[in-house]
C-alpha cells in the first residue's frame, strides 16, 4: 500500500535554454511543472543530471510522475557530457562513449551547472516570469543517475582532488539528495571517509544487483562505499534486486530488456515520492513510512533498504 500517493495533477512540459554568460555556456533544461488549481501555490523543485551520454528527455517516467504528484522537475542538459559525444559517429554508443576522454575542465563545468540553474531560475522568479515564480526556493533538492549521480554527491558534499588540494562545491541550497547508480570516485588514493563524509543532507542512493558500470565493468557493490562514508544525517540505500544500470534512466541503452522493468520503474517512482514528501514536504507519516514497516512491506522481496544516521 502507498498511502502517500496523490491524485496525479497535469503537467506542462516547457524547453528552455539557459546562458551562462560569465562561462559562455549554455545548460538546456526541461521543466514538468504541476497544474494545480490554485495557481498562487508554491511547489518543491528537484533538480535532475542525465548520465554520460544523456540529455535533458531522460527519465521522462520520473519527471512526468514526480511533477504529477506536485514536484517541479527541472531536467537538465549537461553540454560536453551529453548526447553529442556520441551521436552521428559510427559504432555503438556505448563503444563510443568508453572511447571519450571527458577532461577534468568538462566535469567541472557539468558540476557548476546546477548552482548556475538554480540562480538563474532564482532571478527570472524575482522578475515575475512563469513558471519559475511556481518554486519554492526554500525546498530544493537534487538528484540525477550515473554521472548525473556523482554530480548529485557534489552538490551534497562529495570531495575532489587529493591530498592537501581536497575541495568541496557543495551547495547548501539543496535540502535533499537522491542519487540513481551511486557514482564512487574510482581510482581514488584518499579515505574514503575524507571523499564521501562531507555529504552533509538526507540521501537516498539507488542501485540494484545488476547496476554494473558500462564504463569501468565494476560492478554493484563498488558504489556502497558512499553510503557506508557519508556522515551526513538520515542516508538511505536502496538495492533493486535484478537491478541494472538504466532502470533508473527509463531506457535500456546497450542492455537486454528485462521482464522486471515495470516493476523497478514502479519502485523507483513510489521510493523516490517517499524521500521527497519525507524531506522537501516535511511529512512526518511519510517519514515513518519509509522508516519503520510500511516501506519494508511495500519492497518485499523486490528490494533491499537499509539505513544510517536516522534521527527521527
Amino acid at each position: 500500500m502507498i498511502p502517500f500517493l496523490a491524485k496525479p495533477l497535469t503537467v506542462k512540459i516547457i524547453r528552455e535554454d539557459f546562458f551562462d554568460s560569465n562561462r559562455d555556456r549554455k545548460v538546456p533544461v526541461k521543466i514538468y511543472v504541476p497544474q494545480g488549481e490554485d495557481k498562487n501555490k508554491k511547489y518543491p523543485c528537484i533538480l535532475w543530471s542525465h548520465g554520460l551520454g544523456g540529455g535533458r528527455d531522460g527519465a521522462a517516467f520520473l519527471g512526468r510522475f514526480m511533477a504529477e504528484q506536485g514536484f517541479i522537475m527541472v531536467h537538465m542538459t549537461h553540454i560536453g557530457t551529453d548526447t553529442s559525444i556520441w551521436e552521428g559517429k559510427p559504432g555503438h554508443p556505448w563503444d563510443v562513449i568508453r572511447k571519450h576522454h571527458i577532461s577534468r575542465h568538462v566535469s567541472l563545468e557539468r558540476f557548476r551547472d546546477p548552482s548556475f540553474v538554480l540562480d538563474d531560475m532564482k532571478r527570472r522568479a524575482d522578475a515575475g516570469e512563469a513558471p519559475y515564480t511556481l518554486i519554492d526556493f526554500e525546498r530544493i533538492g537534487m538528484s540525477g543517475h550515473s554521472f548525473g549521480a556523482v554530480t548529485t554527491q557534489i552538490m551534497a558534499g562529495h570531495k575532489l582532488g587529493k591530498g592537501k588540494r581536497l575541495y568541496s562545491m557543495r551547495d547548501k541550497r539543496f535540502k535533499a539528495g537522491l542519487p540513481y547508480s551511486l557514482g564512487p570516485t574510482y581510482n581514488q588514493t584518499e579515505p574514503p571517509d575524507r571523499i564521501y563524509g562531507p555529504i552533509g543532507i538526507p540521501m537516498l542512493y539507488m542501485t540494484g544487483t545488476k547496476d554494473d558500470s558500462p564504463v569501468s565493468g565494476h560492478d554493484y557493490t563498488s558504489r556502497l562505499v558512499i553510503f557506508d562514508n557519508a556522515s551526513g544525517p538520515d542516508q538511505h540505500l536502496l538495492v533493486l534486486n535484478e537491478g541494472d544500470h538504466m532502470v533508473f534512466a527509463g531506457s535500456r541503452g546497450g542492455l537486454k530488456d528485462t521482464p522486471f522493468r515495470e516493476l523497478h520503474e514502479s519502485i523507483i517512482q513510489n521510493m523516490s515520492l517517499a524521500f521527497w514528501r519525507a524531506y522537501l514536504e516535511d511529512d512526518h507519516n511519510v517519514k515513518a513510512w519509509l522508516h519503520g514497516d510500511g516501506a519494508q512491506s511495500y519492497l518485499g522481496d523486490n528490494a533491499a533498504l537499509k539505513m544510517r544516521n536516522i534521527d527521527d
